[in-house]
C-alpha cells in the first residue's frame, strides 16, 4: 500500500523535495551573505553585548555595600532586690499581669513558642498578649518594647 501511494504521488513529492532544498538553499545563501557582508557589525555588535553585561555585572558587584556583623555581648549585673515595680506607669499603659508577665518573658530573650509552653498557653494567646503589649506600649517591636519597659520601670 505504502509502494502503491509513494508511486502515485511521485510527481508531487519530488516537486516538494526541491522546493524544500531550494529554500534552504536560498536561506543559506542569505545568511552567507549577511555573514560576509556585515562580518564587522556582527563582531562588533556581539563585543557590544558582552561588554554592557560585563559592566552591569561590576556595577552590580560594586554598588552593594559591604555589611559587617559585629556581635557585642555585654553582661548585665542588674541586682532584683533593689527593683521596684512602677504601679503608676502600669495603670497608665493599662498593661494586665499576664501581659507584664509576657513581657518579663519576652525581655529574658524567650521566643513565643518558648513562652507558650513556660505559661502553659497556646502559641496564639502569646500572639495576642504580645500585640496587646506593643499596642499599650506604644511600639512595633519586641525590643523597642523591652526598652519602654525598662525606662517606666515596669521590668528590671
Amino acid at each position: 500500500m505504502t509502494f502503491n501511494y509513494l508511486s502515485k504521488h511521485r510527481s508531487v513529492l519530488i516537486y516538494g523535495a526541491s522546493l524544500a532544498a531550494l529554500l534552504f538553499l536560498m536561506k543559506w545563501l542569505e545568511w552567507h551573505f549577511i555573514i560576509v557582508n556585515y562580518a564587522f557589525e556582527l563582531y562588533a555588535g556581539f563585543i557590544a553585548v558582552i561588554f554592557t553585561g560585563l559592566g552591569i555585572w561590576l556595577a552590580l558587584k560594586l554598588s552593594k555595600p559591604k555589611t559587617t556583623i559585629v556581635t557585642v555581648e555585654k553582661e548585665l549585673l542588674i541586682s532584683s532586690d533593689t527593683f521596684i515595680l512602677n504601679e503608676a506607669a502600669l495603670t497608665e499603659t493599662g498593661l494586665s499581669r499576664r501581659e507584664l508577665e509576657v513581657l518579663q518573658l519576652m525581655a529574658g530573650g524567650l521566643s513565643n513558642q518558648e513562652i507558650a509552653e513556660k505559661l502553659f498557653v497556646s502559641l496564639n494567646t502569646i500572639k495576642t498578649h504580645s500585640s496587646n503589649v506593643f499596642e499599650k506600649l506604644e511600639v512595633q517591636r519586641r525590643t523597642q518594647a523591652v526598652e519602654k519597659a525598662k525606662r517606666l520601670s515596669l521590668i528590671p
